[in-house]
């Protein structure tokens, strides 16, 4: 969800040397509700008062290191194969693979998420996915506008709301066709909550991760509570931006708060930091999404 210094990774050496001699990146996959490999064969939820058609021909996903697959496979490193959205891992089994089958997602989706990018950055990476033309664009960002160092360094609400809605503008303005996916920002408090319990991932955490939620990850005084509440409440914000803006456009579908609800495990969190999605993480937002793209209707 951020990018880390390069000065923190010579310090991520010594950490990922015990990490691989206790952790891999094997998690299992969750359910697929489309056969692996097959395009799926959901019907369309297109009526007379939307346009929406649940089986895109092509993807382009945009986004920050989530959809990159940061951290699933080995410390401090993308792994784009197990990306949520494009994804060619079969235990993943992406949204792309699930809408357009194995091959179909090799030739036809593209991803220009990058690790460590904010809503500001959307609007470009909005540039290289309209220039595909595709049916659908997935997004997921927001993590890093509320991981910053310091709850004051956040993103403002009024800064995120306009980034967002320039990105859509660049795409209606080159693809006006193209269908869009909005993915809920993530519960961060909830991820502090579950990451905690291990001590190799706070010792991964110290490295800069996610200071405005991850530091002091065992104080719970009343400072500290305040400030993982000032994030999680941020947090709240950009999904309500995400949710309005999205609604204005009548080919855009946000997800209803999916991934900021659910309950990611242990099992869910990456072995290497215990915060970005696993393998069987990134195996469960593909299952949200493929079930929101899919719907009859939107989720709201």
């Amino acid at each position: 969800m951020w990018k880390r210094s390069h000065r923190s990774r010579a310090v991520a050496a010594v950490v990922s040397a015990a990490l691989l001699g206790v952790a891999g990146c094997g998690a299992a996959g969750g359910t697929s509700p489309a056969p692996d490999g097959t395009r799926a064969k959901a019907k369309s939820s297109a009526t007379p008062t939307s346009a929406w058609d649940s089986s895109p021909a092509s993807l382009a996903a945009v986004g920050d290191s989530i959809t990159r697959g940061f951290d699933a496979c080995s410390v401090l490193s993308d792994c784009p194969e197990v990306s949520w959205a494009t994804g060619s891992d079969k235990d993943v089994n992406s949204l792309a693979v699930r809408l357009l089958g194995a091959s179909g997602a090799a030739a036809r989706s593209w991803n220009y998420a990058v690790s460590g990018s904010r809503m500001a950055d959307l609007p470009a990476q909005m540039t290289k996915a309209a220039a595909r033309k595709p049916a659908l664009v997935t997004v997921m960002t927001g993590a890093n506008d509320a991981c910053r160092a310091s709850v004051a360094e956040m993103t403002s609400v009024a800064d995120f709301r306009s980034s967002f809605e320039e990105a859509l503008r660049t795409l209606r303005t080159a693809a006006p066709r193209s269908q869009v996916y909005v993915a809920s920002v993530p519960d961060l408090k909830r991820l502090w909550s579950q990451g905690r319990t291990n001590e190799t991932g706070k010792a991964v955490w110290k490295l800069g991760i996610c200071q405005s939620m991850l530091a002091d990850p065992d104080a719970v005084d009343a400072a500290a509570t305040t400030r993982r509440d000032e994030v999680r409440e941020r947090v709240e914000a950009y999904n309500s931006v995400l949710k309005e803006v999205c609604a204005t456009d009548r080919l855009c579908r946000f997800d209803g708060g999916a991934v900021f609800d659910f309950d990611f495990g242990t099992s869910q969190l990456s072995p290497w930091d215990w915060f970005h999605p696993s393998r069987d993480g990134q195996a469960r937002l593909a299952e949200m999404a493929y079930r929101g793209v899919t719907g009859r209707k939107a989720v709201t």
